[in-house]
């Protein structure tokens, strides 16, 4: 697996996004065009565990976070980036979403939850603003941000 096949992955994903409003119910039509248990999240997972094994993805950060951009905003990603962080039982650092934030909830503990939420999508508006946390365990997150727009509030 390399970053180009993993972008490749990641495209029906990214182009199902393009010009779709950022916003909560947008995690609904994710769940129903890429369900959770379904064949392309499924494969995105698998890729994800197998680069961090690797170890080209998620190589910043220590133990109980660890995490890394992966893909720069481009053309061919309709202008979103993609980041991974692998968390285990964390509060992450508080950022802004200017532009919105899409986020695939892989947990590597079953009970894992990502901000309170299973296995999955969830979409945080463009403005929205939290504190990244994972409960009951770890889990694999993969963030899209459209033009890469993230502001840290506090340090990383």
């Amino acid at each position: 697996m390399n970053i180009t096949e993993f972008q490749s992955l990641l495209q029906p994903v990214a182009d199902y996004i393009n010009g779709r409003q950022i916003e909560n119910n947008l995690a609904d039509a994710l769940d129903q065009q890429f369900p959770a248990h379904g064949k392309t999240f499924e494969a995105i997972e698998k890729a994800c565990h197998q680069a961090i094994s690797e170890g080209w993805m998620c190589s910043q950060g220590g133990e109980g976070r660890r995490f890394g951009r992966i893909i720069e905003p481009s053309v061919e990603t309709h202008n979103l980036s993609v980041d991974v962080v692998d968390l285990n039982n964390i509060v992450g650092p508080h950022h802004r979403h200017p532009e919105g934030e899409i986020c695939m909830i892989m947990p590597v503990t079953s009970e894992a939850l990502f901000d309170g939420k299973g296995r999955g999508w969830c979409v945080y508006e463009p403005g929205s603003a939290h504190h990244p946390t994972v409960t009951n365990g770890e889990a694999v997150v993969l963030y899209m941000l459209p033009n890469g727009k993230i502001e840290f509030t506090e340090a990383r």
